[in-house]
């Protein structure tokens, strides 16, 4: 295991931390939690919570699946948990053992007690985590916008340990942000209703055309979002970074990138024009007529795609 340097005044570990750890109180303790049961109370199939401990804290995660089932990790996007799986988990389990995480490092019920400060630590975590849970090798990793991130820098470090990769619409890895983007994420982290509603409303906004069972669903992530940023205690957020053509070449494990047409992060094309160039052994799919709300609005076509990746030879 690798060993960190942590400063002092920077490492949890070193202070007494408060019951209500790692939100801002016991009051927003209980006002997040109550939210976030309500929704888990809706996951559409059985399974079995767990706490996996790392050094870097607890581990949140939902398992489901048939015993003895190649394992698969769900690696959820930023200010999101392990419940944004709903739309794809009954599929994906039917033939593979889930386990749909809390990022250690974000909303959900995970407990850091150490400072996540680079994609080294997001990817010795989560190795930690595999160890926790006995996974052992042969595990596919699926992430989302920022979990797809974060599943490509493990996949750099530790690729023995994987057997396939899909990255969902991840952050950066494969382009710079557009300045769009760049220019409302500061008032999107403004805990205040109408700046969140209006990014959601922005980032989804094919999804959004939708209107009706859509509006419902948006809501809900604009709810979950400000009861995160209300609740929780702030920290340093770890930019996501590109990879560069070497770092992509060597990548070991087969890999699926799977956009949306109009995804606001960067352009979907100019995204897989750069891996098709780089290399032939990233199987690409840009998504028509969707956009960052890609395992929400697709989620039928998206759960196809993943499980054609994972069975193929």
């Amino acid at each position: 295991m690798r060993e960190m340097a942590v400063s002092a005044d920077f490492d949890t570990r070193k202070q007494e931390l408060p019951v209500y750890h790692p939100f801002r109180s016991e009051k927003a303790r209980e006002r997040y939690l109550s939210l976030y049961d309500r929704r888990a109370s809706l996951w559409p199939i059985p399974y079995e919570s767990k706490m996996a401990d790392t050094s870097y804290g607890r581990t949140f995660v939902r398992v489901s699946g048939p015993d003895g089932a190649l394992p698969l990790v769900l690696l959820p996007g930023a200010t999101s948990s392990s419940l944004m799986w709903a739309p794809n988990i009954k599929v994906l389990s039917e033939n593979f053992k889930t386990y749909a995480v809390d990022n250690i490092y974000d909303f959900g019920r995970s407990v850091y007690t150490r400072a996540i400060r680079d994609e080294e630590d997001f990817a010795y975590w989560l190795n930690e985590f595999f160890d926790a849970l006995g996974l052992g090798a042969n595990i596919n990793l699926v992430g989302m916008s920022y979990g797809g991130w974060i599943a490509s820098q493990y996949a750099l470090r530790f690729s023995n340990r994987l057997h396939k990769i899909v990255l969902l619409a991840p952050a950066r890895t494969v382009l710079h942000f557009r300045p769009s983007f760049v220019l409302r994420v500061p008032l999107a982290l403004l805990p205040w209703r109408f700046t969140v509603r209006r990014f959601v409303y922005w980032i989804f906004e094919e999804f959004a055309r939708r209107r009706g069972e859509a509006d419902v669903i948006l809501e809900n992530v604009v709810d979950d979002m400000l009861a995160g940023f209300q609740c929780f205690k702030p920290k340093r957020f770890v930019q996501p970074t590109v990879l560069k053509k070497k770092e992509l070449r060597n990548l070991k494990v087969p890999m699926l990138y799977m956009i949306g047409e109009y995804d606001k992060l960067y352009s979907a094309r100019k995204a897989v024009r750069r891996l098709n160039k780089i290399s032939a052994r990233i199987k690409t799919e840009i998504i028509p007529d969707a956009d960052h709300a890609l395992t929400i609005a697709c989620a039928e076509i998206v759960n196809q795609k993943i499980l054609d990746f994972l069975r193929s030879s």
